[in-house]
């Protein structure tokens, strides 16, 4: 009896041991995944704020830089020259030189006498001149100023940020 018994006991442990660690195998089908084609951050959406019916538009940011600067103008030699941006100076066109403002720079250049005001980007590096502040491109200088004979010519400059 006693061996029937030991019997037993280790015929019950089998089947209980073999009941934990045979587990029928799942097979996992291969399933596509389709990611989302459109990302969130693609989507530009244009903005108009809009207050009784009537479209407000963004005005730029004008911020005070210097009173009473000279300012001058380029020389007709520096035409078609490459600039310390990189680019090539055009006197026709409204650009400027300054020591330290970076490159792309807008500013709104203001005659102290007249009121007149033109805005140039910042292109190359100078003046060079003693005293002088920024030096104008031709035709913004010309624009500027009554008397076309003056080399140079008292301004208010103000940043303009887009």
């Amino acid at each position: 009896m006693k061996k029937y018994g030991i019997s037993f006991l280790i015929l019950f442990l089998l089947i209980s041991i073999s009941s934990f660690t045979c587990k029928p195998e799942r097979s996992f089908s291969s399933k596509t995944i389709v990611w989302d084609t459109i990302r969130k951050d693609s989507i530009i959406v244009d903005t108009v704020m809009v207050s009784d019916s009537l479209v407000l538009e963004k005005k730029p940011l004008i911020v005070f830089y210097k009173e009473k600067a000279h300012a001058s103008y380029y020389h007709d030699k520096f035409n078609g020259k490459k600039t310390a941006s990189g680019s090539i100076f055009n006197n026709s066109k409204y650009t400027a030189a300054h020591k330290k403002l970076p490159f792309g720079t807008k500013v709104l250049v203001t005659n102290i006498v007249n009121n007149k005001s033109v805005v140039v980007t910042i292109t190359d590096r100078g003046p060079f001149t003693k005293g002088r502040e920024i030096d104008l491109s031709k035709a913004a200088f010309m624009e500027l100023t009554e008397q076309k004979k003056i080399g140079y010519i008292l301004v208010n400059l103000q940043i303009v940020n887009e």
